[in-house]
């Protein structure tokens, strides 16, 4: 029963995550809401093994949490359930898209696909942003206002970005992950 569930929850991630593997993060936050299956904590270290691992972080979060929840068959099934409505939903479209690319109505429903894809990536962002950076469940309205921030990992994001950012340093993402789990393992983040 537990597999049927993750090829469900999966499949419509999968079929509704418009804009790529971050807009994955919303849908599987609720995935973890609606089933237990682990916390936000938990949510924050998926990201960052997916992100740190070769693979569309959509499809490494699937396997993740389906490893996490059914062991190997549950990953085979989280990740299986991910990508079949792309699979799907690509061989349709290369099928009809060749002959209808060019009608306004198919490029009016690209150019409302596009914003609505940004703006799942950025609530994506915006929520691994407050997970990662901000101390939301342990923070008391009667304490300093400071205390709603994880320092550390603040000034740690803001290093990273100035340092991926420098056009001169073109420093390699790999090497920035690599830094940034030394950085945790020295100062015990």
């Amino acid at each position: 029963m537990i597999l049927l569930r993750l090829f469900y929850e999966f499949f419509l991630t999968g079929l509704f995550a418009i804009g790529g593997g971050l807009a994955t993060v919303p849908f599987i936050e609720r995935i973890s809401e609606r089933t237990g299956w682990f916390t936000r904590q938990t949510l924050v270290d998926m990201i960052a093994v997916s992100e740190a691992t070769p693979g569309p972080i959509g499809i490494n979060m699937a396997t993740y949490v389906g490893y996490v929840t059914a062991g190997i068959p549950g990953a085979v099934v989280a990740s299986i359930a991910e990508v079949l409505p792309s699979v799907i939903i690509v061989l349709i479209m290369a099928r009809f898209l060749k002959a209808f690319a060019a009608h306004p109505t198919v490029q009016a429903v690209f150019y409302g696909i596009r914003p609505a894809s940004v703006g799942m990536i950025a609530a994506a962002g915006f929520g691994v942003l407050k997970i990662a950076l901000l101390n939301l469940p342990g923070y008391d309205a009667s304490r300093a206002v400071a205390d709603l921030f994880q320092w550390k990992s603040l000034i740690l994001a803001g290093a990273l970005f100035v340092v991926l950012n420098m056009k001169k340093l073109r420093i390699h993402p790999a090497l920035a992950i690599a830094g940034s789990a030394l950085i945790g393992i020295v100062f015990r983040f």
